[in-house]
């Protein structure tokens, strides 16, 4: 482990992705990231990347969805200094639909993308009140907000967003704040590597955006450094698309429109 530091902590799960990796980068000149995630190599890597750099940073690779395990994190992340922000970033989708989901790919699901990250906020719940001026930002997404496949882990998120708000409401009073960031398709190296399979994956994803451009994982670790900020100082409960405007509709969809037999076109 990296030695303690006056800095303060900021936990970030699913920090050997590409989203986690780019938010870690991002808090890492104001924060000592303890970096979690299951994948031990990947894990390593993206915090050996940071320790190159001067940065603070040191891998925690628990599985959170094991409750030991969840203690052993706790006890590690603390050993590194005062915990001030917890990113709930970890999460993946199993079933693509209903008709394929399984009782075991809903319980991964749910287990994964809402129960950790509540069970990971119980786990902090002590040193982020004792911080009084704590941030939790949960990575939600656009599949939280609106029906665009993957129901069970679409509903996940969903509760995801409403734990968020639940959080803000109930912990406002100790100067906490809880926000959650809805990315929409973001490139990450899992979307680069369909479109080794299909080189038009991109083109095809952005017709259904308004804003011709999709994120990148820093735009992500963007939005949720500002969430952190002193400009959302009292910014709290709220969902933030990071989506190209999706989730205010799309462009291709069919436009119908039926008249109805009373309208006078005022």
């Amino acid at each position: 482990m990296t030695e303690q530091t006056s800095k303060p902590v900021a936990v970030v799960t699913g920090a050997a992705g590409d989203i986690g990796a780019a938010i870690g980068e991002q808090l890492a000149e104001t924060y000592t990231i303890a970096a979690v995630d299951m994948d031990q190599d990947s894990l390593e890597k993206a915090v050996g990347s940071l320790q190159e750099k001067g940065m603070k940073a040191t891998a925690l690779p628990f599985d959170l969805t094991n409750a030991d395990s969840l203690c052993e994190l706790a006890a590690s992340a603390r050993s590194l200094g005062p915990i001030e922000v917890l990113i709930n970033n970890a999460g993946a989708a199993s079933a693509r639909s209903l008709h394929q989901m399984t009782r075991e790919n809903l319980a991964k699901d749910v287990g994964l993308n809402l129960e950790a990250a509540l069970n990971c906020f119980k786990m902090f719940e002590d040193d982020l009140i004792a911080c009084g001026h704590a941030s939790v930002v949960n990575i939600a997404s656009v599949n939280g907000l609106g029906t665009y496949g993957h129901p069970a882990y679409s509903a996940a998120k969903a509760g995801l967003i409403h734990a968020t708000k639940a959080l803000a409401v109930e912990y406002g009073k100790y100067g906490l704040r809880a926000n959650a960031v809805a990315p929409g398709t973001v490139k990450t190296q899992a979307w680069k590597l369909r479109q080794s399979e299909n080189p038009q994956v991109f083109e095809e994803a952005l017709r259904w955006y308004p804003f011709k451009a999709l994120p990148e994982p820093a735009d992500i670790a963007q939005a949720v450094a500002f969430l952190l900020s002193p400009a959302a100082r009292c910014i709290t409960g709220v969902c933030l698309p990071v989506d190209s405007g999706l989730s205010a509709g799309s462009p291709a969809l069919p436009r119908t429109f039926t008249q109805s037999p009373d309208f006078d076109g005022t």
